[in-house]
């Protein structure tokens, strides 16, 4: 750990106080009772932006002013709002890039944090397009481009997070559970903690940046990547962040697939009522895999944003439903014959639901094919339920988690 980084770090925290209070550090009793440790969660979730990214920007700024009045970034989520929310706090011009297929919901929280000091403009399909616009336009302008990760302030500021952290615990945890994308708060933590305490770092699946930069020893692109967990998708970790996070294990990087970490999401919202969007739920369904090393201490989960769209609660309910095999998808060749619907409908047990039941392919004379969904309470009844289907002599195929056939049909 850097005395000097250390002391920025604090610094920043301090300064932040005049624009917004500490985020809390709750401990959480039903994850602690499961996994017979102390676990608090950092409720980023519950900054005035709803994530952590006002910290960088805020630092960067606050350093930057007043040889810099003009500030650009690109970004579609938690980076624009957090840019525009300290354009506003600071009085001065910022420009967003954003892509043309963000949602309205972002596009309109960014000007409203932003209001008249800002600017949104949507520039391309993909984000890549959306870039090169924001960085063509700083070089036209001479404008600041603001980075969501890869600025050493950025990070500096992100530390706060940390910060806060080991004031509120009145120590360091024994145990640190952190999302990543780009990399900016897992490096700024990790450089203010240094080797205090132990790390997980979790990335998504489809998005696995860290993990591969480790094992190339470098930042290397991993497209094409899966923007399902869009808070934490991000193609190559950031140059400045992976120089403080490379002497980090590649035991201690975790990925979680899209499906599972839509699990604690909807967990967290129907027992805990607390909002996460996939990014933020990351640290916390990683506990599952750290199980074991974490018993008997104090762990603390970084819940980083919670901007969710309640338009995706359907699909994440139908992706935590299938990866914990509570529904199931099958494309079913269902006998043309009187009694023959009635027949598999016998099969289905008390618990049983038909949630989808369409006809593919109705022309055939001896056989249609169906697509059929079964929701279940309980995923132990699968096997019975197919069992008897082969008893009675139906063919099927389960295309539950067959992710090509099922964008088509599903």
């Amino acid at each position: 750990m850097s005395d000097d980084f250390q002391m920025g770090a604090i610094a920043a925290t301090r300064a932040m106080r005049a624009v917004f209070p500490a985020t809390p550090l709750l401990k959480n009793e039903h994850l602690s009772e499961r996994y017979g440790a102390e676990i608090y969660l950092k409720r980023e979730d519950l900054s005035p932006v709803r994530s952590y990214k006002l910290r960088g920007a805020f630092n960067a700024m606050r350093k930057l002013i007043p040889e810099h009045q003009l500030f650009v970034c690109a970004s579609a989520g938690n980076h624009a709002q957090g840019v525009a929310f300290m354009c506003s706090h600071f009085g001065v011009r910022g420009v967003i890039f954003m892509p043309v297929t963000t949602p309205q919901q972002k596009i309109q929280k960014t000007k409203m944090f932003g209001g008249a000091n800002i600017e949104v403009r949507l520039v391309g399909d993909y984000f890549d397009q959306t870039l090169k616009s924001a960085q063509a336009f700083c070089a036209d302008e001479g404008a600041y481009f603001l980075s969501p990760f890869d600025d050493d302030n950025v990070i500096e500021g992100q530390a706060s997070v940390a910060v806060e952290i080991e004031d509120q615990l009145g120590g360091v945890p024994d145990h640190i559970i952190l999302p990543v994308g780009g990399g900016g708060l897992s490096a700024g933590t990790r450089a203010f903690f240094g080797d205090r305490c132990t790390y997980t770092y979790v990335e998504p699946t489809g998005a696995p940046s860290l993990g591969r930069a480790l094992e190339e020893g470098a930042p290397i692109d991993v497209s094409p990547i899966n923007s399902f967990v869009d808070g934490a998708a991000v193609a190559k970790i950031g140059v400045r962040t992976f120089e403080k996070l490379k002497d980090a294990k590649r035991s201690d990087v975790v990925h979680l697939t899209e499906d599972r970490i839509c699990v604690s999401i909807i967990e967290m919202l129907n027992v805990e009522g607390i909002v996460l969007e996939p990014a933020g739920a990351l640290s916390i369904e990683a506990l599952g895999e750290v199980a074991e090393q974490i018993k008997g201490k104090t762990v603390v989960c970084v819940t980083s944003g919670g901007n969710f769209d309640f338009e995706r609660l359907p699909e994440v309910k139908e992706r935590a439903q299938r990866y914990s095999g509570l529904k199931k998808y099958f494309i079913l060749r269902m006998p043309q014959r009187p009694g023959a619907l009635k027949e598999f409908l016998n099969i289905l047990g008390p618990d049983d639901d038909i949630c989808r039941f369409e006809y593919l392919k109705k022309s055939a004379r001896n056989f249609g094919s169906v697509l059929i969904g079964i929701e279940t309470l309980n995923p132990d009844t699968f096997p019975r339920f197919l069992a008897q289907l082969d008893d009675a002599g139906f063919t099927y195929t389960d295309i539950t988690n067959d992710e090509t056939l099922a964008q088509f049909v599903i």
